[in-house]
């Protein structure tokens, strides 16, 4: 069963930065799989995005999902946090996995799989 359990991105136009890098290292804490992309699993806005959804839905992955387009400060925050340039950026554990690329080829070889499998153990 996938989970498209959607962030508070909407709401972080009224949070200081402060206040938002807490939230979203919140996230990063609370859901054992969490993508950072641009729109929704539903309407993805880029093909990196959508090309990443479609590797975690095809391997039946339930994640949440933030979208980093409300405020230019989410893909910011996320990119200091990660040291990662580029979105989507996939979390698992609260430890970066990768962005698009890294996610298909993990999905393909069975990777991902095995390690979503892993979560909450």
């Amino acid at each position: 069963m996938t989970d498209h359990t959607q962030g508070d991105a909407p709401q972080a136009e009224i949070l200081s930065t402060e206040d938002l890098t807490t939230q979203i290292n919140a996230k990063i804490d609370e859901h054992p799989v969490l993508l950072f992309m641009k729109g929704t699993p539903d309407q993805p806005y880029c093909g990196f995005s959508a090309r990443t959804v479609a590797a975690l839905d095809g391997i039946g992955a339930s994640y949440a999902a933030v979208d980093v387009l409300p405020d230019p400060r989410i893909r910011a925050i996320v990119s200091a946090h990660s040291d990662w340039p580029t979105i989507p950026q996939l979390f698992v554990d609260g430890t970066l996995v990768g962005g698009c690329d890294i996610i298909t080829e993990m999905a393909e070889t069975g990777e991902l799989t095995e390690l979503i499998q892993t979560v909450g153990r």
